[in-house]
């Protein structure tokens, strides 16, 4: 084993590390600061140039030191006595993180623009005891990088011998790559929420930080609103409308396209590596055992396609939370391509056992909180102030009722439970429709809920909690809701499955 691979022995980042951490600081320090830096380059007094500068350099070298030294005083090893992985950092305030080589749930391997530069890679290190990143090396070579991955994610309780004096690493097998055009069909075909908040929060921010500078964004404001006055109203409608539609989809295409670029799954001993991204590359690693839930997603549009996304979670310490960031997602993927997946994470299909159905109360209900209650508030605050004249009301309530009423059917009627020997199927969502797989021997607590109310009519829910989120199924029947619950029970008792 050569020195390089010799994890025993505390090691250093590549050199190259000062340069990503300088780049790192500087750039937190200018999105903090971009508005103040251009109002001040707007307003650079000419006679104070040469100060400025001066500031500047020095501001750029105290940056640098601290960079060499962040990097000099950052060692991280492998404790083999105590199967510990060990980072050491900290240049005043000396910090010493401890990771239970057991306890490593996954190991990215990441690479900004800034990284890919340079040639160096960020490795990523999550633990079923933390709901962010448990540690990460910023700077560290591919295949150091590689073996390091490998030697955490696989570690056995044995010590590793070395009878080979160059590290052998076996090369990843490839099993399927998403086309671009794939990326661009589900780029086109998801997210339309999120890229239009997204849409509105940066054109917000971006025009009042150009108010605040310039003073002459309300003069083209008027221009716009005096040009769309001019028009027909449902002209004007229909431009203000498809021009948002227009720049959403662009926005949502692009972010496809940047994140997920050249999309591969290939497999690795044991394990799958993921690997993607066009200017921030991110490769990573995961045990199939370790997955809690799978989900695919899938809507109209996607399934004319022949397209769509694929989520995996795995053990976190918050599962309750659901947060977005902590599942991984292949989008794109095809039925013949989600098959194959579905087979590598569980080796076999998940197929459909027995349909559990909602009690039409669920629809009743939902129809009442988010269709007529709304309504019924919105008639109440026109009435106290006078906002619409009574066309328009009705004009509205109707509009939204339709709407409402629509999603509020689709989604009752796509809600569903399927329950098999060796798995459990959620299925749900209005537009985007949801199958959330999980097999019953990785539930590690069952909640059952019933209403005084419900007792009448035997209906009630239940929640199984895992490691990686929570499912839960409401107004169902509560009688084999009981039944499947002894069940899953004993199926949690007995097995000899391990998924950690």
């Amino acid at each position: 084993m050569n020195a390089l691979t010799d994890f025993s022995q505390p090691q250093r980042q590549s050199l190259l590390g000062v340069l990503v951490m300088f780049a790192n600081t500087l750039q937190k320090i200018v999105r903090a600061m971009w508005p103040i830096l251009l109002v001040w380059l707007v307003k650079l007094d000419a006679s104070n140039t040469l100060f400025i500068y001066l500031g500047i350099v020095a501001f750029v070298l105290i940056i640098a030191i601290i960079s060499y030294l962040q990097y000099y005083f950052f060692t991280f090893y492998i404790d083999e006595e105590n199967s510990d992985f060990v980072i050491q950092k900290g240049v005043l305030n000396k910090t010493k993180i401890t990771i239970q080589l057991h306890k490593i749930q996954q190991v990215n391997i990441n690479q900004s623009l800034i990284q890919r530069l340079i040639n160096v890679y960020k490795l990523e290190i999550d633990t079923a005891g933390s709901d962010k990143k448990e540690a990460s090396i910023s700077a560290i070579p591919h295949e150091l990088a590689i073996i390091l991955k490998d030697r955490l994610i696989n570690y056995a309780s044995e010590k590793p011998t070395f009878t080979e004096e160059k590290e052998v690493v076996e090369a990843p097998s490839s099993l399927l790559k998403i086309s671009l055009s794939s990326l661009i069909k589900i780029g086109f075909t998801s997210n339309y929420v999120k890229s239009f908040v997204l849409f509105i929060v940066f054109f917000s921010a971006m025009l009042e930080n150009i108010k605040n500078i310039f003073g002459s964004a309300q003069v083209q404001e008027d221009k716009i609103t005096d040009y769309l006055e001019k028009l027909p109203l449902l002209t004007s409608f229909a431009m203000v409308l498809g021009t948002i539609i227009g720049i959403v989809l662009v926005v949502n295409l692009v972010q496809t396209i940047i994140k997920y670029y050249d999309f591969t799954i290939r497999r690795n001993n044991q394990s799958i590596v993921l690997s993607y991204g066009l200017l921030a590359t991110k490769n990573t690693l995961l045990h199939p055992k370790k997955v809690q839930l799978v989900s695919t997603t899938q809507n109209f549009f996607q399934k004319k396609f022949d397209i769509l996304t694929i989520g995996i979670r795995q053990a976190s310490s918050n599962p309750g939370s659901n947060i977005k960031s902590d599942k991984i997602d292949v989008p794109g993927a095809s039925k013949l391509e989600r098959d194959e997946i579905l087979k590598i994470l569980f080796n076999i299909f998940p197929e459909k056992g027995k349909l559990m159905l909602p009690n039409w109360r669920k629809l009743a209900l939902e129809s009442f909180f988010l269709l007529l209650l709304p309504i019924v508030v919105f008639i109440l605050v026109n009435v106290s102030f006078d906002l619409f004249i009574w066309n328009e009301l009705v004009m509205y309530c109707v509009a939204f009722a339709l709407f409402s009423g629509i999603l509020l059917w689709f989604s009752y009627k796509n809600y569903r439970l399927f329950v098999s020997t060796d798995f459990i199927i959620k299925q749900n969502g209005a537009w985007d429709v949801d199958n959330t797989i999980v097999e019953p021997y990785k539930i590690q607590a069952i909640t059952t809920k019933q209403f005084f109310w419900q007792k009448a009519t035997n209906i009630g829910s239940v929640t199984l909690a895992t490691a990686g989120g929570n499912i839960d199924f409401s107004t169902g029947n509560y009688l084999e809701i009981k039944k499947m619950v002894n069940n899953w029970l004993y199926q949690v008792e007995t097995t000899n499955k391990n998924w950690m």
